[in-house]
């Protein structure tokens, strides 16, 4: 009797949830999309559930993010060289994000860290907190955008529609310490990022597309992630080479343009592209933009304080005359850029962008 119990209780800890796609309803709990689970002191991915990551990410406030997808049947997204890949109806997109703490238990500390790894479909969470997980289903009439946020006891998730916001304490690598708001968006938020064609207003995936997701994986060794998407069935479609690719941002031995256009784009070109929700402005900062277009010598239209007393968006050789770096380090919530998902100044990402503009030739009549 005791050798059953034990053998029951075994089972029970091991059992996961199947990945669900629901059509219609929204669950209130994380857990109910079976999508990933917090258990035995690691966050567990279930079977058919693949963790991803991007060349270039997208900043926010430090926050550090894993991302997974699922596609029902296992049906595969169909390639795109440009834009996201097109995912059957029934593909549950998350992305998880946390921070790294000093104590486990929470006091709002926070600290800059590199993202931790995927081991046997788990990720450790020892001195790591949740803070929210944000959902991206594709249903029948399009896709859906849905915000859960981290309980207390870190054993799941809750749709918080009106979003959230969360004080912490952001403690920099050099130790500087900085009070900031944590955002959670709200339904309407995400999908504001989300729509990124100003004229149909419909939801996409941003992250997979080819640029961002053509590297060596971090999931699979030896694999580049399109290669091991393809081998996986999980992306179907003729792939041609060389395949369109961003660089990563950090990688101080690739050519300084290409990891400030990958950090451009991968922050700013979902609003700012020809179609997008800032195509008013003119500014187009996808990777292929040049001239005027990418802000070169382009005066602002209609930008108000965002300009901060700065001539044009971008001043070539004169990165203290350029608006596009004032709006990156100013927290001012009426004048920064991106409007949303930041609080605090991505120092790191100022110094290349100031970079770029400072070893630019030429400079603005």
């Amino acid at each position: 009797m005791a050798a059953a119990i034990m053998l029951l209780s075994a089972c029970a800890q091991q059992e996961t949830t199947a990945p669900t796609f629901h059509a219609e309803e929204n669950p209130e709990q994380l857990s109910d999309w079976g999508m990933i689970a917090a258990k035995d002191g690691a966050l567990r991915l279930s079977d058919g559930v693949t963790p991803y990551d991007l060349a270039t990410p997208l900043f926010s406030d430090y926050a550090l993010k894993l991302r997974t997808v699922w596609t029902p049947d296992g049906k595969p997204a169909v390639y795109n060289a440009e834009e996201a890949f097109d995912f059957p109806v029934g593909t549950v997109i998350t992305k998880t994000f946390y921070y790294l703490v000093p104590e486990n238990e929470w006091t709002g500390d926070v600290h800059q860290g590199q993202e931790r790894g995927v081991r046997d479909n788990a990720m450790s969470l020892d001195h790591l907190r949740l803070i929210e997980t944000r959902v991206l289903v594709r249903r029948e009439a399009g896709w859906d955008a849905l915000p859960y946020v981290w309980n207390e006891d870190q054993s799941d998730a809750v749709l918080k529609r009106t979003g959230a916001v969360i004080p912490m304490m952001l403690i920099r690598e050099d130790g500087e310490m900085e009070p900031f708001s944590y955002l959670v968006p709200n339904a309407n938020q995400c999908a504001g990022c989300h729509a990124t064609n100003a004229t149909t207003k419909a939801i996409h995936p941003i992250g997979p597309k080819a640029r961002h997701l053509n590297k060596p994986s971090s999931f699979a060794d030896g694999f580049n992630q399109l290669d091991h998407w393809l081998a996986k069935g999980l992306l179907t479609g003729e792939i041609a080479q060389p395949a369109p690719r961003n660089a990563d941002w950090a990688d101080e031995t690739a050519p300084l343009d290409t990891r400030a256009r990958a950090y451009l784009d991968a922050n700013c070109s979902h609003c700012h592209n020809p179609n997008g929700p800032a195509d008013t402005s003119g500014l187009d900062l996808e990777p292929g933009a040049t001239g005027p277009a990418m802000g070169n010598c382009k005066a602002p239209i209609a930008a108000g304080r965002g300009t901060g007393g700065r001539p044009y968006d971008i001043v070539p050789g004169r990165p203290d005359l350029s608006i596009t770096l004032f709006r990156m380090e100013t927290t001012d919530p009426g004048a920064m850029m991106p409007e949303l998902g930041r609080a605090v100044t991505h120092k790191e990402g100022v110094k290349l962008v100031s970079e770029w503009i400072a070893a630019m030739e030429g400079g603005c009549s």
